[in-house]
């Protein structure tokens, strides 16, 4: 609330808004779902962190030259003249954070608006977007045929507190990959998958007799930042029965913590892991290349690693064999069923989600345009042709047919994955839980490193927002 308090003081009365300038949030907000539902003439905007010629050009050019024509195109079979507006922002996250904020708080917006799922708690508990039940009706909402091509897992990227907020635009998820080559030289199976945590360290161990190779990797320290916490620490809490924040609070100095702490230490302080490499400033792009180099056994990372990273032709770091030599497996909880709701394994995902602006003129229009951009078609185009994870079963199991990868993804990790709690003091428990990470690679115990988590996550957030194990 103080952010919010903050943003809104910044604001000139002169700014200039979106095309839903009007009405300020209020009280009364869920009695507006159907104003202005009969309008023939309509004018709508959508806004995304995305610019032609810049920051995610791609997405901007599917706006603009699929989303914009075609759905104005399906309005005036209906009789409506439509006029589709994009804003187009284009900067780093934190501004357009900061912009969006401005925009909430002033009445004013896209009418449809793109966030990163980080965010929707934040913007929740501040008022500044709402549940689309209260912005365009429940029945409307729940009349989407949308809903059952998105797996539950999915579609908890885009609620709050059991609410539905927005709909998610994609996602991704957390896997082990492996080389293939190195574990034939280590006599590990092509077709391995760890069941524990103790067979991810006996694969570990068999690995450290290949000559020159490293083990695991398994993300950690301050500086790899955010990919420590979402690549590393997250995944193993929820492989303990644990999530980061619940009813409320957030989990601190406790065994779930300890544990995902004792399994850094197994691979750092025995050798399975480089140490040097999680405090160096470009550490994990050096695991990345250590991997495409066969130098590497273990790699803990999201689907990312392989569409992006060792794409043969693309990639940043090219392995020209990776179809071949790359294997991947799922994440298991600490032991069988010790996961969250007793998974036998886990993951955690990212992505942006879409919200219909709580002050647009036009909630059912909205509504019609965010059903519409997140339909099979739209879906699909929005791919241009490129194999990539969507929030839709139906596009995944046709655009990644030729991909075992992502297709791996798609049906075996997302329908258990969970997401971070996207609430403001997020950022500063990651940060903490970097910290941890980093104590214990760098030589201290489990307990201890969890002892000054726990400090500085009371500093962080206040005693009454912690809970123990």
């Amino acid at each position: 609330m103080r952010q919010k308090t903050l943003l809104a003081a910044a604001v000139s009365t002169t700014l200039l808004l979106t095309g839903c300038l009007g009405q300020q949030q209020d009280s009364g907000s869920d009695s507006k779902a159907n104003q202005n539902a009969d309008a023939k003439d309509v004018t709508l905007t959508i806004t995304s962190n995305s610019v032609a010629g810049g920051k995610n050009a791609a997405g901007a050019a599917w706006i603009t030259d699929w989303v914009i024509p075609k759905f104005t195109e399906a309005q005036k079979a209906k009789g409506v003249n439509a006029t589709v507006k994009f804003d187009g922002i284009g900067s780093d996250d934190k501004d357009y954070k900061t912009k969006i904020a401005l925009d909430f708080n002033t009445g004013g917006g896209g009418d449809v608006v793109e966030i990163d799922g980080i965010w929707l708690g934040e913007f929740a508990q501040a008022g500044q977007v709402k549940p689309l039940d209260d912005v365009v009706g429940k029945d409307k909402v729940d009349a989407w045929d949308g809903w059952g091509q998105i797996p539950d897992a999915v579609e908890a990227l885009g609620r709050f507190e059991d609410k539905r907020y927005g709909i998610p635009v994609g996602t991704d998820g957390r896997v082990l990959f492996f080389n293939k080559k190195l574990f034939a030289q280590a006599g590990l199976p092509a077709d391995w998958q760890p069941k524990s945590w103790d067979d991810i360290i006996a694969a570990g161990e068999k690995l450290k007799t290949v000559p020159g190779v490293i083990p695991i990797q398994l993300n950690g320290g301050t500086v790899m930042t955010e990919a420590t916490t979402m690549q590393g620490v997250l995944p193993l809490l929820v492989g303990t029965g644990k999530t980061v924040y619940q009813d409320g609070k957030w989990l601190g100095e406790s065994q779930n913590i300890k544990d995902v702490l004792g399994l850094y230490q197994r691979v750092y302080g025995s050798g399975l892991g480089d140490p040097l490499i999680q405090q160096e400033a470009k550490g994990r792009d050096k695991s990345f290349a250590l991997f495409a180099e066969n130098k590497l056994g273990i790699l803990m990372e999201s689907d990312y690693f392989w569409r992006s990273v060792l794409e043969p032709t693309k990639g940043v770091a090219k392995m020209a064999d990776r179809d071949t030599a790359v294997g991947w497996a799922m994440v298991p909880a600490r032991t069988g069923g010790a996961g969250v709701g007793g998974q036998d394994f886990v993951s955690m995902s990212g992505g942006a989600v879409r919200i219909v602006n709580p002050n647009t003129k036009y909630p059912q229009q909205a509504w019609e345009l965010l059903q519409f951009m997140n339909s099979y078609d739209a879906t699909k185009a929005r791919l241009a042709g490129t194999a990539q994870i969507t929030q839709r079963e139906d596009v995944n199991k046709e655009v990644l047919a030729k991909d075992p990868m992502l297709s791996f993804v798609a049906t075996k990790v997302l329908p258990i994955t969970r997401f971070r709690p996207g609430l403001a003091d997020y950022p500063k428990v990651s940060s903490a839980l970097q910290q941890a990470t980093t104590d214990v690679i760098t030589g201290k115990s489990p307990d201890e490193a969890a002892a000054t988590y726990q400090q500085a996550l009371v500093k962080a957030v206040g005693q009454d927002k912690v809970a123990g194990g």
